[in-house]
Order: structure tokens, then sequence, then C-alpha cells
């Protein structure tokens, strides 16, 4: 096959993978035929899911399927694609980096935005060094700490790393823009602008949201990507050949492969093409050893040659292949941050004593030990939220559970019929539960309390019962008993007080979402009472 084709193929490959995943990134949120009658959407008894897989790219993931097995003793459904990746990658070579990851595929394009440099200097820029043992040590850590009872994977794998920063820091940055551009349009008196702004904000609304989003953290989680999408200044794909850890497991995979890059020497006139375009450093000048572990399989070696002194066969190598150079410093090092991490993120007491009262799991969460072991931290819960209630934490949960999803009531609230974020959480650390579990059983994930200070009946400033009117529980968990208070002026004021009833309530939020009072509200929830914990029970032989 021709030199072009090959290369159109792969780039073929790249865009549809790429595409792939941004639509079903897209399509991780309420089905929008919903948001037309969104007070019916939960009142069924039938559960709601999606439709669309959404969850692929991280069952196809195989460092998300090793480590939840690692950590968490637990094969999920769906994860044979993982184990057919590796056993491709074990004949083919990093592939999956050349052709599918879309992460990779933005490192490509962002690769080939390169400054002016001399020719000189892009081959020195294009040599491996030392540094790309740096992928090894953070692999090494990451294992030894899940098997230590601390997955860390979602903070560096590619996949939940472009997932989250897409879904929780680019789109809505995107969407507020837009909305903000829309709205200037809809309130201008030039009628062709007014109607384009409401028109156009229905098309991208199901894409960007048709509401707000905000996440804690987001800005961190922005800066970040657009920082290792920089890095490609430096060094073309910067992220692939030193920091991405599933990219080491497949080296470590790739040893093996049949699919071989043959050079010839004669052929070959030092023109260094072959080097100025290798996107891994992997050595593929003739008179060199071909590193198949570093080659991602992008084919420009190929291509850049024009005495043909390049091709790709299949066959075994005789000798085999020498083994990805992991560095004995990488792996020491890595050993030693596998097994302190675990440890001091449990000094501040959060996992093993004191939980904070605010760190609120969505319902279904496991219990916080195993939870740690299974959470990616990958967003597609915080996505899929139709409130926007499930947020990444920063301190509540300690540094072993930075970036883990929480409930900020004050953001929205959880829906009472919803179980969303169970099916969508690809290593079940939110286990996949039915309406019929969260209402009847039912799932507890805190309890309600009233600042009595706060509270306008209570304080004497004015009647109020909106927590008590948006109580989604049948009976009530807020009740409310007349009485009469005195203003400051000492007036007499006939007010109906709320009294929560800490057997009824599950700590949906929605009256701490409701409350009138900005700022603080005066009704809130805490963790305490949650079903998952049967040690953090609110009440003396309360049932779980």
């Amino acid at each position: 096959m021709r030199v072009s084709r090959l290369i159109w193929i792969r780039r073929a490959c790249q865009a549809f993978f790429l595409i792939l995943f941004l639509f079903l990134l897209i399509q991780t949120r309420l089905p929008q035929d919903i948001y037309v009658d969104y007070s019916m959407a939960f009142s069924s008894e039938q559960d709601l899911r999606l439709g669309a897989p959404v969850t692929f790219f991280f069952q196809l993931n195989p460092l998300t399927w090793l480590t939840s097995l690692i950590s968490g003793f637990r094969i999920n459904e769906g994860f044979l694609w993982a184990i057919g990746l590796l056993t491709a990658t074990l004949f083919l070579g990093r592939f999956f980096c050349g052709f599918i990851c879309p992460l990779g595929t933005l490192h490509h394009m962002a690769g080939a935005v390169r400054p002016g440099l001399k020719d000189r200097q892009k081959i020195r820029a294009n040599q491996k060094t030392p540094a790309h043992r740096v992928k090894y040590f953070l692999l090494m850590a990451i294992l030894l700490a899940a098997l230590l009872g601390l997955n860390l994977t979602g903070l560096l794998d590619p996949i939940a790393l472009l997932f989250r920063s897409v879904a929780l820091a680019v789109l809505p940055a995107i969407g507020g823009a837009l909305r903000s551009l829309f709205d200037a349009m809809g309130a201008s008196h030039i009628k062709i602008l007014n109607l384009l702004g409401y028109s156009t904000e229905t098309v991208v609304a199901p894409v960007f949201g048709y509401n707000p989003q905000a996440y804690q953290t987001a800005w961190i989680m922005g800066l970040i990507f657009l920082g290792i999408l920089f890095l490609n200044r430096l060094k073309p794909r910067f992220w692939c050949r030193i920091l991405c850890p599933l990219g080491a497991l497949l080296a470590l995979c790739s040893r093996f492969s049949v699919l071989r890059l043959e050079k010839s020497e004669t052929s070959c006139t030092r023109c260094n093409n072959c080097v100025l375009d290798c996107q891994g450093a992997a050595s593929p000048l003739p008179g060199t050893q071909w590193d198949p572990s570093e080659c991602l399989l992008c084919l420009n070696c190929f291509g850049a040659c024009q005495e043909g002194a390049l091709r790709f066969r299949w066959g075994y190598p005789k000798p085999v292949s020498r083994r990805p150079d992991m560095g004995r410093r990488a792996l020491l090092g890595g050993l030693l941050a596998g097994v302190s991490l675990p440890f001091l993120g449990r000094l501040d007491g959060r996992v093993d004593k004191v939980p904070d009262p605010g760190l609120i799991r969505p319902p279904g969460a496991v219990a916080e030990k195993d939870f740690l072991r299974l959470c990616q931290r990958c967003g597609l819960c915080m996505k899929v939220c139709p409130t926007n209630v499930i947020n990444p934490t920063l301190s509540e949960a300690g540094m072993a559970g930075f970036w883990t999803p929480r409930l900020i009531m004050t953001l929205g609230y959880c829906e009472y019929t919803c179980t969303l974020c169970g099916s969508v959480c690809p290593t079940a650390a939110i286990s996949p539960i039915t309406l019929r579990e969260k209402v009847e059983r039912p799932i507890t994930i805190g309890s309600a309390y009233v600042e009595r200070g706060r509270c306008l009946p209570w304080s004497g400033n004015a009647p109020c019962i909106v927590c008590e009117e948006h109580c989604p529980t049948s009976p009530k968990a807020i009740y409310l008993r007349k009485s009469e208070v005195q203003t400051s002026q000492g007036a007499p004021l006939s007010v109906q007080l709320p009294y929560v009833d800490l057997q009824r309530c599950v700590g949906c939020g929605i009256c701490e979402y409701k409350c009138p009072i900005q700022g603080k509200p005066a009704i809130r929830v805490i963790s305490a009472g949650e079903s998952r914990a049967p040690d953090h029970q609110i009440l003396l032989g309360s049932q779980v």
C-alpha cells in the first residue's frame, strides 16, 4: 500500500475516534427531549438511562481496568475491550497512541504547530532523553498506590484527563462566552441580531448546556489542559513521550510487536527527515536501533523518507527488540512514591477518623475506603448530573480524595428519583442503583438541619415555608408547627416553624438549594447519617 494512503488512514482513524469521543462526551447528559418536560422526567417508575455508550473509551482503557482490578479487586462489565487492546498491542505495538487515543490526536495536532527552529535544533528536540523514563516512574507509582488502596490513575490517565478537562472546563467556558454573546444579541434593538441571538442559542444549547455550569477548581483543570498542550512547543507529543502512564503500560507490551520498522542503510542519504518528523523519538534513522516502545505508529518517518529506506513489515525480528528503557532510578522512585502516597493521604484523618461534614458523596457511592480504591476522578458523574450538584473535591476528602465527586448543595441538588450518576460510573465506585432502590430503601446521602438564627420564621423576620414545600420525600422529612414569635419591635408574628425528621430525610439538598437566604442558607445538609457508612450515623440505632 502506498505511504500516502497509510498516513491518510491514520488521519481518518484519529479524526473518527476524536469525533466519537467528543460525541459521547456531549451525550453524557440528560437527554435533550427531557428538557422539554423536565418535571415529568423523574416522575416515572422506569429508570432513566443514557442510550449512548458513554463509557466506551474508559472500557477500552487498560490502565483503568488494571488499577480497578488491583485496588478494588473488581472486574467491571465491558472491560474485555481493555484486555483486547492489550492483546492487540502485543502484536501491533502502540497503535492505540497513533490511531485511537483522542488526547494523543490533540497532541499530534498541537505538535505540528512548532516554532521556527533550525533543523539542528529540531533534531536535538526530537532525540530520546532520560526524561522519557518519567512515564515509567508515574506508572509504577500509580500501580503500587492502587495496590495499597489509593487509586490515583484518573489524575494522569489520558482518557480521564481529557474528559475531565473538556467536560468541566473547556465546554463550560465556551458555553459561558457564547451565552454572553447571545444574550447581548438578544437584547439588541436590531431585529436580525435579536432573532439570530435567540435562534442560535437553541442550536448550541444541547452541546454547551441549557444553563450555566459551574465546577469547583475547573479553572485549575483548564490551565493544566492548556499547559500540557503548550508543552508540544518544546517537544512534539511531550505528554505522550514523557508523562503518559497509559503510554508507559502500552510500551511495556509492545516489545514483541510483529509490526516492525525495517531500515535500509544503503538507500539512506542521511537527510534526517525521518528524525525531524518522528512523533515519538523512536530512532527511525537507519544505522540506529529502532525503539518500538517509543514508536507511536504515526508513520511520519515512513512518509518523510523520499529514498524508500524505511518500511514497516510484518514478522518477528532477530534478535527480539531491546527492553523498554525504564531506568533503575525511575523504577525505584516510582516504588517509593507508590508506597508513600497512600499513607500520606491518610495523615489528615479524612479517611480513617474525622470525615468532613461537607463531604457528601453521590447516591449509591460505596464506603469511603472502597470509593478511593475505585474512583477514577474522570468527571462522568459530574457531567451527567442534570442539576450541576456533583462537583470535584478540593480539600474536603483530603489529599487522597482530591478531585473525587462530592455534592455542593448551593450549586444544585440531588434529584430525588435520578440515578444517572451511578449508571455512567465506569468502575462502579458509584453503584448502578435503580430508582426503586434509591427511593424505597431509601438511600441516604446526608441529613439536613436548620440554623435557627438565620431561618426567617425562627428568627422572627418573616414567615417562610420554602423548604417544606420542596421536600420530595413522602411523607415529608421537613414538617411545620404553627407558632407565634416576636419581631425586633416586639410585635407578635404568626409563623410556621420548620423541623427536620431525621428518620425521613435523605439529604437530597433541595431545601438548601431553594432556601431564600442568600450566601449561607438557613437549612443545610451534612454527610452525617449517610447510609453507606454504618459508623457515620446521626441517630443511635438507625437502620442502614
